[in-house]
């Protein structure tokens, strides 16, 4: 069973940056799609960046492009999420998730997830 752990998250005032990071507990996670996904309150969780396995393509929310950027590394088994210029907008409890052969927007294919990492973006 693939356990991914989030870290990362926090407390951050309009315009500035955090990055996020999700480890992973296999090696098979190498080979996985991944995403991060965010759930504010009373919102549905929606994509918030994807990567396929290899790395050669990525996807974003329209609201955050130009200001997120994913990342992985396989050899270490990560996928960070670097995130600048953040709004308050930007609020949610942020999840990493991963499977095999799922790139894309839609969350319930992916069937590994982490915990979830909040992020508050104060104005």
């Amino acid at each position: 069973q693939v356990q991914l752990v989030e870290s990362g998250g926090g407390l951050v005032q309009a315009g500035g940056s955090l990055r996020l990071s999700c480890a992973a507990s296999r090696r098979t996670f190498s080979g996985y799609d991944k995403a991060w996904f965010r759930q504010a309150p009373g919102k549905e969780r929606e994509l918030v960046a994807a990567i396929t396995w290899s790395g050669s393509s990525t996807d974003y929310l329209d609201s955050v492009k130009g200001r997120f950027t994913i990342s992985r590394d396989n050899a270490k088994n990560t996928v960070d999420l670097q995130m600048n210029s953040l709004k308050p907008e930007d609020t949610a409890v942020y999840y990493c998730a991963a499977g095999n052969g799922v790139y894309g927007r839609n969350y319930r294919a992916y069937g590994y997830w982490g915990q979830g990492t909040q992020v508050t973006v104060s104005s």
